[in-house]
């Protein structure tokens, strides 16, 4: 898939084809990590930064913000929300040869998440790179733990309403029609679009790969109505959740 043109197309329908984390952040989470890397005498950089969902929680708490995405429609939609202190910039992202600005903070949402391994773990080193010495990175992934514990929600809904799981309708579980090596490797398919998934474990491994090094892995948790349409009154803990690392 051509990354470019596919955020291209989807920037003038972001708003209702994306999901939301700022929105679904049920604990308010992102918030807190926003709260103790605020320096308004640093620099941030929105690493993937979209259409600017982050920028009401960065451009207060960082003197600069550093606005990098691969899509020039996406950008020119987070231009429109007109912060002073923001400096934007298209650019592949996967690009390892990339002149990337040095910040104090970086923050990455969902953008880490294709279906090539490679592409991956050059963004991660790309994020380091910025870092300055002492400076951290906050970024959220979407997690495989996750994603399998919503199937198996929903295949334990359809149980107790006395429906066995060979007999539940094969697009409920469309995510999974990869192959074997596919599944295993976290990379299944979200409305159409192939996306890779990550255990805690594996995050342990790739990131120091890059050369960074994680100092908390947290859950970013969401309601159950983000994975269901009307998810039954019992269905609560434990949450869906994307990964989020804090790292330097």
């Amino acid at each position: 898939m051509d990354q470019r043109s596919h955020w291209n197309t989807i920037a003038p329908v972001y708003r209702d084809e994306i999901f939301d984390v700022f929105a679904s952040d049920r604990k308010g989470i992102l918030k807190k990590y926003f709260r103790k890397y605020r320096n308004t005498r640093h620099t941030a950089f929105d690493f993937g930064c979209g259409i600017g969902k982050a920028f009401p929680y960065l451009a207060p708490s960082f003197k600069q913000v550093v606005a990098m995405d691969i899509s020039d429609r996406c950008l020119s939609e987070a231009r429109n929300l007109n912060y002073r202190n923001l400096s934007f910039r298209q650019a592949d992202l996967t690009d390892e040869t990339l002149k990337l600005p040095r910040v104090h903070f970086v923050f990455c949402c969902n953008v880490i998440m294709l279906p090539d391994p490679e592409k991956n773990l050059a963004m991660f080193r790309n994020i380091r790179r910025s870092l300055k010495k002492g400076g951290a990175a906050v970024i959220i992934v979407p997690s495989l733990e996750s994603y399998l514990f919503s199937a198996w929600r929903l295949i334990d809904w359809y149980r107790q309403e006395g429906i066995a799981p060979d007999h539940i309708d094969r697009d409920e579980l469309s995510g999974f029609l990869g192959n074997i090596t596919d599944t295993l490797q976290g990379i299944v398919t979200i409305n159409g679009v192939i996306t890779k998934h990550y255990t805690a474990p594996e995050l342990n491994v790739i990131l120091p790969r890059a050369g960074l090094r994680i100092s908390k892995l947290d859950k970013v948790e969401y309601n159950w109505d983000t994975e269901f349409s009307d998810p039954p009154s019992w269905m609560r803990e434990p949450y869906p959740w994307d990964w989020l690392i804090e790292c330097n």
